[in-house]
């Protein structure tokens, strides 16, 4: 009879894995001052996030490329608006002031679209391999989930080698 294994926890992220690895040094404060990137175009929204965006952070002091005079106007009208949005956002007082200059601002990331995947049926040989590749794994746990991979892998290729 065999021992069934304990189900794995699923993995962290990396943030967190990195908060707890530099939690209490001074890269902590780095690492959260780093979200001001990751939140700037929900707090200023689409608009103003093509025309706009955050290069620097140093105490206190956020300093925003902006890519026109009329826009860096605009912008100085608006900071203490997004400067409060921030720091609620984050949920304390991080940034105090937002310092503007002109520049070229490198344009968002775009979350890519998902594909939709067109997987390739398995030669007979392919099946035949993978059969053999995990015959030898007793935990049939195991032996299900690398099958499942390998499936995958070669399904996913575009060769039939």
């Amino acid at each position: 009879m065999t021992k069934k294994r304990k189900r794995m926890f699923s993995p962290i992220s990396v943030s967190r894995l990195l908060g707890e690895l530099f939690r209490g040094k001074p890269l902590e404060k780095r690492l959260h001052e780093g979200k001001i990137w990751q939140i700037w175009d929900a707090v200023v929204g689409t608009q103003i996030a093509l025309q706009a965006r955050p290069v620097n952070f140093r105490e206190g002091i956020l300093t925003v490329v902006v890519s026109s005079a009329p826009w860096m106007q605009q912008l100085n009208f608006m900071k203490k608006g997004i400067v409060e949005k921030i720091n609620v956002t984050l949920g304390e007082e991080l940034v105090k002031e937002i310092f503007l200059k002109a520049g070229r601002p490198e344009p968002p990331e775009l979350e890519p679209l998902p594909r939709k995947r067109i997987l390739r049926p398995l030669t007979e040989l392919e099946k035949e391999s993978i059969e053999r590749e995990t015959a030898a794994i007793d935990d049939p746990e195991l032996r299900e989930a690398l099958a499942h991979l390998l499936k995958t892998h070669l399904a996913n290729s575009t060769d039939n080698s």
